[in-house]
């Protein structure tokens, strides 16, 4: 189990009424106080709070010049965003944006992409929203195109969506980003990881359901012709709330705007033991959002106490 790694997903923005430089210095310092324990850190990709419980006029940081920002002041980290929405930026202009992030970070940029969601926030910045369908076909073509404009010179591509015509994307990025795909749509999505995604991941959700998503990328694996176990299985907590004790576990968690009623909560046995059944279904890397940020007691007990239980 020593190959199972673990993330910080860094907030986007802030849930105790921070703003401006004060919500930065909460990131900074929680990336200065896990450096040795996480080897990652994840950045979602929103204008507005994603959350329904926080207002729209909340500080919230854009994912790709924060994860460049982060990337020059943290060299010990890799940072991946989780995940962009493929309509928020031309699909030849986001290679272009990988690939100097990945020479300026050195080899340590992750690009988590998927088919975008959010119509709200769509709407106010003027982008158009179309239904689910289109949307995860474009997110293909995005990453169809991202893939040629790092490997070919020049690169061409012409789809439904989108097109490029001998573009090139100078320095090729090496070595080239892993591209995670996130979501669990079981006929459309899933069957895009199975073709094109180096690493999935889903978003929260029991056991149980990863286990059936994992089901439907096999058998999409097995349509297209790909290899299933060449795809890096990842999981991203709603909520970790890990304490001494379940019942303080369990105070950390209900006192979170992020906590619906369920999580990965308890004493460090307890949390190890519920992802545990994660990692027996084949998840390498876990980024996890913790319930007490700006604090940082349950992300370092996770990292003394889980941890090494989990790489048993």
């Amino acid at each position: 189990m020593n190959d199972i790694s673990f993330g910080w997903r860094v907030p986007a923005f802030p849930v105790d009424g921070t703003r401006g430089p004060a919500f930065i210095d909460q990131i900074t310092n929680t990336l200065t106080q896990l450096r040795g324990y996480y080897s990652s850190a994840w950045v979602a990709d929103h204008f507005i709070p994603w959350a329904r419980f926080q207002a729209d006029d909340t500080d919230t940081l854009e994912c790709l010049s924060t994860i460049c920002y982060l990337a020059g002041a943290f060299p010990e980290y890799q940072f991946g965003s989780i995940v962009l929405c493929q309509s928020y930026r031309n699909p030849a202009l986001l290679a272009k944006m990988g690939a100097t992030l990945q020479a300026l970070s050195r080899g340590r940029f992750i690009l988590g992409i998927g088919a975008g969601w959010k119509e709200d926030e769509y709407r106010a910045y003027g982008y158009d929203f179309p239904r689910p369908g289109v949307r995860i076909r474009q997110l293909e073509e995005t990453v169809e195109i991202v893939k040629r404009m790092w490997t070919d010179t020049p690169a061409t591509f012409h789809g439904k969506y989108y097109h490029i015509e001998n573009a090139y994307c100078e320095p090729k990025p090496d070595p080239r980003p892993p591209i995670m795909i996130g979501g669990g749509g079981e006929k459309l999505t899933l069957r895009v990881v199975a073709k094109h995604a180096d690493w999935w991941n889903l978003p929260g959700g029991s056991v149980e359901n990863y286990a059936h998503k994992l089901d439907v990328l096999r058998q999409h694996c097995d349509a297209v012709g790909r290899d299933y176990d060449e795809i890096v299985k990842t999981w991203a907590s709603e909520l970790v709330a890990v304490a001494s004790t379940e019942a303080e576990a369990r105070r950390m968690a209900e006192s979170s705007p992020f906590y619906s009623g369920s999580g990965i909560i308890g004493a460090p046995e307890q949390v190890a033991e519920q992802l545990r059944a994660f990692t027996d279904l084949g998840v390498k890397l876990f980024i996890l959002r913790f319930a007490d940020f700006p604090r940082t007691d349950a992300a370092l007990l996770f990292a003394e106490e889980v941890m090494p239980l989990l790489r048993q």
